[in-house]
């Protein structure tokens, strides 16, 4: 990637995003929770993706930023139509980012080449896995974009324990019944070390438990440290059931997660 282009100003993209975001502003707060909480989160996840890309080259880090802010436009109308955050009731809200983006965002200042890659990285942002054969930049792209989208995630969830349920944003649990203890499937899944998959989930523990194994699926080592300087772990121990086949798979998550630091840092 040449670094000897002019740098795009990416202040139209950033003010076409909150217009696009002001237009499905409503009256009800409940609703426009919802909204809200999407748009902070894609601010944050244009922060902590540019955290983590530090030191790459600037050209890269434009498209993280402008991957960034594009990444979840389709959350927007998703929550409008279908009153729901939850891909498999609706739709796939990444592949309906990436339309939004090709059809509405000012990209102009990119090249083709580079619009791909970007395109590639919000369209599969949310993929169970990372798929094969890639660009490396694309591969690159991609995985940091995933590697910020779920540190802001993890912080949107606790805020969501946190906050009263009044004033909680409804769609961020996915509908999920406060439910105790935690399902064998899930628990079972992060033992072997593996993600938890999104259809074997019955609570709200479960779902915490499926974010606790996205730790498997981090990809840069900033964002490991960030995971470790946030606490991350210990919030989601907090807010599980202390009983033991948690504590266990907490233990060797966190294991997981200080034998790569050592490895790799």
């Amino acid at each position: 990637m040449n670094d000897e282009v002019a740098l795009p100003d990416l202040s139209p993209l950033r003010d076409w995003f909150t217009s696009y975001c002001d237009s499905f502003r409503t009256d009800d707060p409940a609703v426009q929770r919802n909204y809200d909480l999407k748009q902070q989160h894609t601010s944050n996840v244009c922060r902590d993706a540019l955290i983590v890309a530090q030191g790459m080259p600037q050209r890269f880090l434009v498209l993280a930023e402008v991957a960034a802010l594009c990444h979840d436009l389709g959350r927007f109308p998703q929550y409008r139509d279908y009153g729901t955050f939850k891909d498999s009731e609706s739709l796939n809200h990444a592949h309906l980012s990436a339309q939004i983006m090709t059809r509405h965002a000012p990209l102009h200042f990119l090249s083709g080449e580079e619009f791909s890659r970007v395109d590639t990285a919000v369209r599969m942002h949310n993929a169970f896995h990372v798929p094969t054969g890639l660009h490396p930049e694309t591969d690159a792209l991609l995985r940091l974009l995933r590697d910020a989208d779920k540190l802001d995630i993890w912080g949107i969830f606790e805020g969501y324990f946190d906050a009263p349920e009044s004033e909680r944003a409804s769609a961020a649990g996915l509908g999920f019944p406060d439910l105790p203890g935690c399902s064998p499937e899930p628990l079972a899944a992060v033992a072997a070390g593996r993600m938890v998959h999104l259809s074997t989930l019955k609570s709200l523990n479960d779902f915490k438990l499926l974010q606790v194994s996205w730790i498997y699926d981090i990809n840069y080592l900033k964002a490991l440290r960030l995971i470790r300087e946030r606490g991350i772990l210990d919030r989601f121990a907090a807010m599980l059931p202390d009983e033991r086949p948690v504590r266990e798979v907490l233990a060797q998550v966190r294991e997981h997660l200080e034998r790569r630091l050592v490895t790799e840092g």
